[in-house]
């Protein structure tokens, strides 16, 4: 299992554990975690389940493939280095204490 924190706008933290194997998305849609819509239920088709991954996870995670940058520019304020889908962040032992901040609102 991996640890990961969720950080809500407003500060509240939500730290549960996620499957490997499991999409970040999914984590947080299973443990109830507000302000991670995930409209199109993972198929990257919209940009409800956006987030901003820490500074220190950037360079840890894969690299967006051409879909996710797409899907992005649909998203509230991105953040170019920081700014990932949730449902493209497929859960791995490595991502043990990932953590990610939503945005103020979803769009």
């Amino acid at each position: 299992m991996a640890k990961i924190t969720y950080i809500e706008h407003n500060g509240t933290r939500h730290e549960v554990e996620v499957r490997p194997g499991m999409t970040v998305m999914e984590g947080a849609r299973d443990n109830g975690i507000p302000g991670i819509d995930a409209d199109c239920g993972g198929a990257c088709a919209c940009s409800t389940c956006h987030v901003y991954v820490d500074p220190a996870w950037v360079d840890k995670l894969t690299p967006r493939d051409a879909m996710e940058e797409d899907m992005l520019d649909f998203a509230y304020q991105p953040n170019p280095e920081r700014s990932r889908l949730t449902c493209q962040i497929k859960v791995t032992e490595t991502l043990d204490g990932l953590v990610v901040q939503m945005p103020e609102r979803q769009i």
